[in-house]
């Protein structure tokens, strides 16, 4: 019997637009960004109330962006949110938001207005991830569902010519509908249960100081595949209503993308 996982009844008939954090505005999230604008557009267009994107990053833009990440040279020095989510409002006509800042590390730190429906993160260092489960497992659950209520947690993550995508539940269960036909999964596993995080020794590389030498850290097109891969599995839980995959494996250098079953 084929494994499926319903999306949360609430994302698909919610009474406002479903809210996203989307945290990192470099090489996966800028892309990333770009993607969620045109699922916004999509979803209005078939009825639903669509996204609001709120975006957090405190960096800004260097040279070694342009090229790589979203961003051309009139953007230099400007922060990398605020940049961002300037240009698709105008584009789009949307009034998302931009924060030029970390995400809150810390339960103490949080206000309701910091939490979102989805959590997508694009960050390139692990501790930001240990530190993010640790506020999204330890937000209280209640029967009452809003924009503040959290469900679902997308990771990417990648090297110069491999990355992956996961997509988890926060809840320790969503509720499923019977079936007769499907095996049903209530709850997927988050990047952090995936991959044993807090085993492996992490090194921080700092910026680039050149696009050649961005590039030696990952390559050109590896943030915007994963970045339209990761995605469509969002597109596919609102779209359809239920995924047969939460997340994926892309390798860049063999042109393979291995699925990961729920």
């Amino acid at each position: 019997m084929k494994r499926v996982h319903y999306t949360d009844n609430y994302l698909m008939n919610p009474q406002h637009p479903v809210t996203i954090n989307l945290i990192g505005a470099g090489g996966t999230g800028s892309q990333v960004l770009t993607c969620l604008a045109r699922m916004d557009v999509t979803l209005r267009a078939l009825g639903h109330p669509g996204l609001f994107v709120t975006l957090y990053d405190p960096d800004i833009v260097m040279d070694a962006n342009i090229g790589r990440q979203l961003f051309g040279p009139s953007d230099l020095e400007l922060n990398k949110a605020q940049c961002l989510i300037t240009r698709i409002n105008h584009f789009f006509g949307n009034d998302w938001k931009a924060e030029a800042r970390n995400y809150p590390p810390a339960m103490k730190e949080l206000r309701r207005d910091d939490m979102a429906n989805i959590t997508i993160t694009c960050t390139d260092n692990i501790k930001s991830r240990l530190d993010l489960w640790e506020v999204l497992k330890h937000v209280p659950s209640s029967g009452y569902m809003d924009y503040s209520t959290p469900l679902y947690w997308l990771d990417f993550g990648n090297t110069q010519t491999t990355g992956q995508a996961v997509l988890g539940t926060i809840p320790k269960k969503i509720k499923q509908p019977a079936s007769q036909i499907y095996e049903t999964v209530a709850s997927l596993k988050v990047i952090t249960r995936f991959v044993k995080y807090a085993r492996v020794k992490e090194t921080d590389s700092g910026p680039s100081c050149s696009l050649a030498e961005a590039l030696s850290k990952q390559d050109l097109f590896i943030n915007s595949t994963l970045a339209q891969l990761g995605c469509n599995i969002l597109w596919k839980m609102f779209r359809h209503g239920m995924i047969e995959h939460h997340g994926l494996f892309l390798n860049l250098e063999t042109m393979k993308v291995n699925p990961i079953g729920v």
